[in-house]
């Protein structure tokens, strides 16, 4: 049986990115992972804590519907979709941004 050959990677580009280049991308790349952080806070702060604290937050309404329930029956779909929406707007904004300086 042949040894399978070593990974392929991608090419390297001829020649590396100036200084001010980099330094964009990186304050660039900060940016999106602490988006990405924030969002990712909320959506487990939304999903765990409206379950785990469902006891003491019986005493809350919303609509008519204990907020526990509420969370667990429709609430949590319509912040996911709402995080969903804040992150594809924010990213858009953020990489319209990169790519004009970039150009500039």
């Amino acid at each position: 049986m042949d040894k399978p050959s070593p990974p392929v990677s991608p090419p390297r580009p001829s020649h590396a990115p100036s200084p001010e280049l980099q330094a964009r991308r990186d304050i660039h790349w900060r940016k999106t992972r602490r988006l990405t952080a924030i969002l990712l806070l909320v959506w487990l702060l939304t999903g765990f804590l409206t379950v785990f604290y469902a006891r003491e937050l019986l005493h809350l309404n919303l609509f008519g519907w204990p907020l526990p329930f509420y969370m667990a029956a429709q609430g949590a779909s319509l912040v996911y979709l709402a995080i969903i929406a804040f992150y594809a707007w924010r990213m858009r904004r953020l990489d319209r941004d990169f790519h004009a300086e970039e150009r500039a």
